[in-house]
C-alpha cells in the first residue's frame, strides 16, 4: 500500500466464490482485508442465464451495476428491466432489485454497493422474482430466513481462479 493509503489490485488476485444458485462472484474486499474497503462494496459476477445474483431485496444504501459482457434482466420495484453490454444501472436507498442471467450465454456484471448500513436488507415478495426462484414467500428482513425460504445454502464455494473464469 502507498503512503496516501492507495493500492492497487488485480482481479485475478482477489478471492472467488460460486453459489450453485447465484454464480459466480469474485469478491473486493469481502473477505479480508475488509478495512480497506470501508465504504463500497465490489465484486464481479458472473451469470448463466435464468440464475439470479441474489435474492430480491433492497437495503438502506446505493448500488450500481455495470454490464461488462453478455446479457442480463434486472427486476427493479416490481419492473422488467433489459440489460445488454456496458448498461449502467442505478438504484437508489430501498429500492428493490435483483440482476438475472439472461440471454445465450455467460452474462459479467461488475457490481458496486455502499457498506455504511446499519440495518439488515429487506426482502419484499416479488412474483416477477420468484420465476427466477429468487423471491422469498414472505418478507423478512433476517437474510438468513430469506435464503432459508427458497431453498438456499448460505454458504458459498471457492471458485476457481486465476482470471478469467472458464
Amino acid at each position: 500500500m502507498a503512503d496516501g493509503g492507495w493500492f492497487k489490485e488485480n482481479l485475478s488476485e482477489v478471492e472467488g466464490f460460486e453459489h450453485p444458485q447465484a454464480g459466480k462472484a469474485y469478491l473486493f474486499g469481502e473477505s479480508g482485508p475488509y478495512e480497506r474497503y470501508r465504504d463500497l462494496g465490489i465484486n464481479v459476477r458472473f451469470l448463466e442465464p435464468g440464475q439470479p445474483a441474489s435474492l430480491y431485496h433492497s437495503e438502506a444504501v446505493e448500488e450500481f451495476f455495470i454490464v461488462l459482457g453478455g446479457e442480463c434482466l434486472a427486476i427493479v420495484d416490481e419492473e422488467e428491466v433489459p440489460l445488454v453490454k456496458w448498461d449502467f444501472l442505478h438504484c437508489a436507498p430501498r429500492t428493490a432489485h435483483v440482476i438475472i442471467g439472461a440471454g445465450d450465454g455467460l452474462a459479467t456484471v461488475l457490481m458496486v454497493g455502499g457498506r455504511r448500513a446499519e440495518e439488515s436488507p429487506h426482502y419484499p415478495v416479488s412474483e416477477l422474482a420468484a420465476r427466477y426462484g429468487a423471491s422469498v414467500t414472505t418478507e423478512t428482513d433476517n437474510p438468513q430466513e430469506a435464503w432459508r425460504q427458497v431453498g438456499w445454502e448460505p454458504r458459498l464455494d471457492p471458485a476457481p481462479v486465476p482470471w478469467p473464469p472458464e
